[in-house]
């Protein structure tokens, strides 16, 4: 089904690129594990998927040690507590939830340790919902700053999360405001900022036409989560 699921999907993923005049090798496809066994990851990995997104930091400590050299690239998507920054920097190959200074001086802290630079993405808040993660315009240019002065840290994008909603002008606008803080950075000076991690099952399809270059897909490639 796994197999199936994917070779799927990454069709509907090539012909949203080319109606958007965009190559499929633009966009990276992360399949998002969270809650499923390491199992699936190796159905998904057998299919030839080797980007994969976790949420939580103990799970894909544990994930992460079963599965090491196995070619992954680990995405950690989830929000991160201070105490548990050990367990993800410097093992996932990506960070897309930074959104406070103190995540961030963790961060660095601990990719320090391992020798390591650490590729992050600051989430940004592009909805109006309360109950969404992530930092405003203003915070996301000051912890750009601080960034700047961390040996141990490289920001390469901007992740977001649009809103649950059915109006896609809404979820476009949200996607709209997250390229265009993309591009506001780079003429700043944060040329590094590159990467867009927008879009997961329900609203990829906007989120390429918008300029994503990191689809964060769980439920269409796995199931759902019981």
């Amino acid at each position: 089904m796994i197999k199936e699921n994917l070779n799927y999907l990454k069709e509907l993923i090539a012909a949203r690129c080319s109606a958007a005049g965009r190559g499929e090798d633009s966009v990276t496809l992360v399949a998002v594990s969270k809650l499923f066994g390491a199992d699936r990851i190796e159905q998904a990995l057998a299919a030839g998927q080797t980007h994969f997104g976790e949420n939580y930091a103990q799970e894909f400590r544990d994930k992460h040690a079963l599965l090491t050299e196995r070619g992954i690239t680990w995405h950690f998507i989830g929000t991160l507590q201070t105490n548990k920054v050990k367990y993800v920097a410097g093992n996932a190959h990506y960070i897309h939830s930074v959104d406070s200074f103190k995540i961030l001086e963790e961060i660095n802290k601990q990719a320090g340790k391992k020798g390591v630079v650490q590729k992050i993405f600051f989430e940004f808040k592009s909805s109006f919902e309360s109950t969404k993660s992530g930092s405003n315009r203003d915070e996301v240019f000051s912890l750009a700053e601080s960034a700047a002065g961390m040996g141990n840290i490289e920001v390469v994008g901007l992740m977001t999360m649009a809103p649950f909603v059915d109006d896609i002008t809404i979820i476009r606008d949200a996607f709209v405001r997250t390229r265009q803080l993309r591009d506001e950075l780079n003429r700043s000076g944060h040329t590094s900022v590159k990467e867009l991690s927008m879009g997961m099952t329900g609203d990829y399809a906007v989120a390429i036409e918008e300029g994503s270059t990191f689809l964060r897909i769980g439920t269409a490639i796995f199931g759902e989560r019981n």
